[in-house]
């Protein structure tokens, strides 16, 4: 039986999948002869980022998916969509019988819960024997394919999946096995980072935090990239979908935020009303910048000239954030296993034959909206299409 396994290794599978997530759950439940794989997981429970992503909704995917959408090699991103795309994507879904719904922008949501999404993965791929609270600690290369070596034994097999994610969310089990396993065989590793998180503040901007709650539609320019949507502010800096994905571009130094994207001016011409009242902001924080600004809040027909220049900074209001939230609130990593050293065709690497790595684990990274889920799903199908044809990997 394939899942009654011991330390000799009994059974040499075909294919061992490392991570139960999104990436390893796909590459499973795609794979031509389930009966001869082997799915570890070191959580007691499948899928759990995916149960707690697009606030339990589950954003599986976007109407509208491209290269251009992903921080990475186009090229890399170019072979996986086009193999898989939000369309097949979508249609695989409906005929297993769930049915996606557009909520917001073109972001395909789960009608219910997460839990419908990770149910139908397990589901597909119930045939794949498991192991569940198994901590995965590394592979080693033998002469006929691969060893893996776990907390609960070690396995032996042709071919080794990589879909371990990133090391965002360490709660949830995530952690750096899959960059170790791929620098042990002699892979790149772009150097990862938070990604799709807040950002910490300087003592400069130490008011943002009286302002905590408020939310408010705002442009943020960082590394010539333009992101519209909204702003949170935190108690630890700033937040919301905006200043998300705006931390997928930012590494250090300044970015430039826009309050008031396209307010006219001329509507404090001769007017009687509050300033704080005339700019399309909550109140509170009309307040808060006009005192952090040195003016006065008085009818705007009085502001004098340098005052009405003071204000208009707020159209390219430049600040230089501290830091991010920290992988305990990312909702990615950017960076990963170099996409230079993996075969865009299979997911194979081209530096050891029967090792295959696929989803958050490569340097492959988008903003929200079900980009990094159509990445992990992608990835996944042209990798499992490739194990499925080579039964023979190391010849």
């Amino acid at each position: 039986m394939p899942g009654t396994l011991t330390m000799g290794a009994e059974k040499v599978y075909e294919t061992i999948i490392l991570g139960g997530g999104a990436a390893g759950l796909m590459t499973a439940a795609q794979l031509d002869d389930p009966s001869a794989a082997l799915l570890i997981e070191g959580n007691a429970q499948l899928g759990a980022k995916l149960l707690v992503s697009g606030g339990g909704k589950c954003n599986i995917t976007n109407v509208s998916v491209s290269p251009e959408d992903y921080v990475s090699d186009a090229a890399f991103v170019t072979s996986a969509l086009r193999a898989f795309g939000s369309e097949a994507l979508i249609a695989w879904l409906r005929q297993r019988g769930l049915e996606p719904v557009i909520r917001k922008e073109g972001q395909y949501f789960c009608p219910e819960s997460a839990r419908q999404i990770v149910a139908l993965l397990e589901k597909a791929s119930r045939e794949i024997a498991r192991k569940t609270s198994c901590k995965i600690l590394g592979i080693e290369r033998m002469e006929s394919g691969w060893r893996v070596k776990t907390s609960c034994g070690r396995f032996e097999t042709k071919r080794v999946v990589v879909a371990t994610g990133g090391i965002s969310f360490p709660r949830l089990g995530a952690t750096d096995i899959g960059y170790r396993i791929a620098e042990s065989v002699g892979h790149t590793i772009v150097p990862p980072r938070p990604a799709l998180v807040g950002l910490t503040l300087q003592r400069e901007q130490a008011f943002f935090k009286e302002l905590s709650g408020l939310s408010t539609s705002v442009e943020i320019t960082v590394a010539e990239k333009t992101i519209s949507g909204n702003l949170l502010f935190a108690h630890k800096g700033i937040s919301g979908p905006a200043v998300l994905d705006a931390s997928l571009f930012w590494q250090k130094g300044r970015i430039t935020i826009d309050w008031v994207p396209g307010f006219d001016w001329e509507m404090f011409r001769g007017s009687k009303k509050q300033i704080s009242t005339l700019l399309p902001v909550p109140r509170r924080m009309a307040k808060a910048f006009l005192k952090h600004l040195e003016i006065e809040d008085k009818a705007a027909k009085q502001l004098h000239s340098d005052e009405i220049a003071r204000l208009r900074s707020l159209n390219a209001y430049e600040m230089a954030p501290a830091g991010t939230f920290g992988y305990s609130k990312a909702e990615v990593t950017r960076g990963g296993v170099s996409v230079a050293e993996i075969d865009p065709e299979t997911m194979e690497s081209t530096l050891a034959r029967g090792l295959y790595f696929v989803g958050e684990v490569l340097d492959v990274a988008s903003r929200l909206g079900g980009y990094n889920l159509q990445w992990a799903f992608s990835s996944s199908f042209v990798c499992s299409r490739a194990c499925s044809r080579r039964k023979n990997p190391l010849h």
